[in-house]
Parts: C-alpha cells; sequence; structure tokens
C-alpha cells in the first residue's frame, strides 16, 4: 500500500494485515481521490475508522491542511502513528485520536471539509456516523463524506445530496455534499 499522489507520492504504508481492516486498494483510492480533488486543497479532514491512516494521509499529500485520524483499534492507532512518523508528516498536520466513533462524534467541537467514512461492513456504523455527524453538524457547508461500503442501502436518507455513487468490485463509494 502507498502513497499515490502529491508530497508523499510513492512512501510505504503499513497497515493491510490488520485485524478487521480492509484497506482502500490503490486502483479505488486513486478513482476516488480524483473525483475529491478540487476539495482537498487546504482542507480540514477527518478519517473515521482510520485503519492505517491511508485515506488521511492521501488526503494531506494532495494539499490538505490537517487531518483528524480516529480508530478504536490499539494496533491501529499504533500502525497509524507509525506511517505518519515514518513518512515525516509534520505532527501539527496531524491529530490520532484513539476513540469509539460514537464517542468521538458526540464530544466533537468541530466542523471537516472532509469525512472519510469507511466502517466495517458488517455493521450499521456507516449509518450511525451519518446520523451523529447531521445531528452535531459537522460538516462544513459544501463539504463532503466520502462513504465506503459493501451495502449501499446501509446509506440511509441524509440531508446531504448524493454527488457520486460508484460500484467497484464488491464496495461502493458514495459521495455526499452538505448543500444546506
Amino acid at each position: 500500500m502507498k502513497v499515490i499522489s502529491g508530497l508523499y507520492k510513492g512512501r510505504s504504508l503499513k497497515g493491510f494485515d490488520i485485524d478487521g481492516t480492509r484497506p482502500t486498494m490503490d486502483r479505488v483510492k486513486e478513482s476516488l481521490f480524483a473525483s475529491i480533488q478540487n476539495y482537498i486543497p487546504n482542507s480540514i479532514s477527518l478519517d473515521l475508522f482510520s485503519g492505517s491512516g491511508n485515506l488521511g494521509i492521501e488526503a494531506l499529500s494532495m494539499g490538505g491542511a490537517k487531518t483528524y485520524l480516529v480508530d478504536h483499534n490499539s494496533k491501529s492507532i499504533q500502525t497509524i502513528k507509525y506511517n505518519v512518523n515514518n513518512i515525516g508528516i509534520d505532527s501539527s498536520k496531524v491529530i490520532i485520536t484513539n476513540s469509539d466513533f460514537r464517542d468521538y462524534l458526540k464530544t466533537c467541537d468541530m466542523k471537516f471539509d472532509i469525512i472519510f467514512l469507511d466502517p466495517p461492513y458488517a455493521t450499521s456504523y456507516i449509518n450511525d456516523s451519518l446520523e451523529l455527524i447531521v445531528s452535531n453538524s459537522l460538516i462544513n457547508k459544501n463539504g463532503i463524506i466520502v462513504c465506503e461500503t459493501d451495502d449501499i442501502s446501509k446509506i440511509e436518507k441524509t440531508p446531504y445530496k448524493e454527488i457520486k455513487n460508484k460500484k467497484y468490485g464488491d464496495k461502493y463509494i458514495v459521495i455526499l455534499k452538505n448543500v444546506i
């Protein structure tokens, strides 16, 4: 697994072997980031269910200002810290939090330009996350939420506008935009 573009292009990332995670494959990540590249410069992103930090690190590599990497798995947190240190990312650009997604979203006191949601597939976490993001107003106007899921029906109706919905093998990438 590698950073695919930008400042850290070609740098290797650990994390494909963490139990309970499935890193976004490079071809899917490349297509995804091509779709959202105009949202990235100077953005503040949240990579919830971060795993290896892959998506948040990619956003920083492409010109994001700061990313918040959140996961509840202690091995994931160790891997994220390794990846950030190994790549040499300025610590002012990354906030790493070991927290349950519900606790984090309930207590978060800021808004994001981009939120990445790639929770374990055999759960309702994606919809649970979206409900908390909406109820706590955690996405800036014109901000986007990038959802990865195996079942499109898990993304229940939100007040956000769907701007992309694409299937890649057994997974869907859905991008929602806050136009409210």
